[in-house]
């Protein structure tokens, strides 16, 4: 055998080792700067459509998963019922106008009447002093012998009469002017029932506006779980507008790898569905607890037996090349994550 053959057996074992000693090296450098994980998913905002309003459904203008913008109607309800109660409360508040006309003719008409009483008391008052004066007269006549006595008595009762004419005038004004309270009362209450009627129409006004239910933002519909012809309830899931302008990574740490991570720290990802497309991010926050602590159950370790779990901590990461792989986006993906520690 010649000499390079012998010893080709052992170049080519010596090449895999250099090879193997190059990959285990850059191996294990990644293992000692990066943590991995493969329990991470992409989210979302998640909008629930909801009715203000409950009645029977006339329109439903989109379908499940269709592109949808701000403002843009998706249900419309059947509101013609509630017109008729507009109209009804617009005519009813129509007469409540009409009320309060006639309660400030009626006023008017009072302070006309007080007026002429007043005039009454001021009249009976002057032709009281009147026969007073003449009283007195005709008493000096009588003590005279001027007049007759009879003439005496007739003037001393008109004086009388014209006292109690005086007297019944002024009853007669106070009854009425008590009145005024009542008539004053009146007003205020017909006015107040017309800021009542106002705020009431207001009221079904802002009723029948939600007749038309709108997309509170920009986004993809999910599944929708209404049809025209159905009756709905105010507040009742219609369907669900996904916030398509703004996605995050949530990774879900073991508690032996969290320590390592930083607020900060640089991420690289790949979503499962597309594992050659490769995505940046930055740690923007980590959760303060677990997972399984705010789950519907959480685990009490004082409870009985216990089996340790290593626990999950939730990490929030903020894609940086967002507009490069907005396409790929959608919630619930799941994802490799490879963070850079400290």
């Amino acid at each position: 055998m010649s000499q390079p053959k012998k010893h080709l057996p052992k170049i080519i074992l010596g090449i895999v080792l250099v090879i193997g000693a190059f990959y285990g090296y850059n191996k294990y450098k990644y293992v000692s700067t990066h943590e991995d994980t493969d329990n991470a998913q992409i989210e979302a905002y998640f909008v629930p459509v909801l009715p203000r309003i409950a009645g029977y459904v006339k329109n439903v203008h989109v379908n499940d998963y269709e592109e949808v913008k701000k403002g843009q109607v998706l249900v419309e309800i059947d509101v013609e019922e509630g017109k008729l109660v507009l109209d009804e409360l617009e005519a009813d508040l129509e007469q409540a106008k009409t009320d309060v006309e006639n309660a400030r003719a009626n006023l008017i008409s009072f302070e006309k009447s007080v007026q002429a009483q007043k005039s009454q008391v001021k009249i009976a008052s002057q032709q009281k002093d009147k026969t007073q004066r003449d009283l007195k007269h005709y008493l000096e006549l009588d003590k005279e012998k001027a007049i007759t006595h009879q003439q005496f008595l007739e003037n001393k009762d008109l004086a009388e009469l014209s006292e109690i004419k005086l007297q019944g005038a002024e009853a007669d004004l106070a009854s009425n002017q008590s009145r005024k309270a009542i008539l004053v009362a009146g007003l205020h209450r017909a006015e107040s029932m017309i800021r009542v009627k106002n705020v009431i129409i207001a009221q079904q006004k802002l009723k029948l506006s939600y007749a038309n239910i709108l997309a509170p933002q920009n986004g993809k519909i999910g599944k929708k779980t209404v049809e025209p012809g159905q009756f709905i309830q105010i507040s009742q899931p219609l369907m669900t507008l996904v916030d398509d302008s703004n996605y995050w990574v949530v990774a879900n740490y073991k508690e032996t790898q969290v320590g390592k991570l930083s607020v900060g720290g640089l991420v690289e990802m790949k979503i499962d569905a597309y594992p050659n497309e490769k995505m940046e991010g930055k740690i923007v926050s980590i959760s303060e607890f677990t997972g399984a602590k705010t789950s519907l159950l959480p685990p009490d370790n004082s409870s009985g037996n216990f089996v340790k779990v290593s626990q999950r901590v939730p990490v929030k990461i903020e894609i940086l090349n967002y507009d490069k792989v907005k396409h790929l986006l959608k919630a619930g993906l799941s994802l490799e994550v490879s963070a850079s520690i400290k």
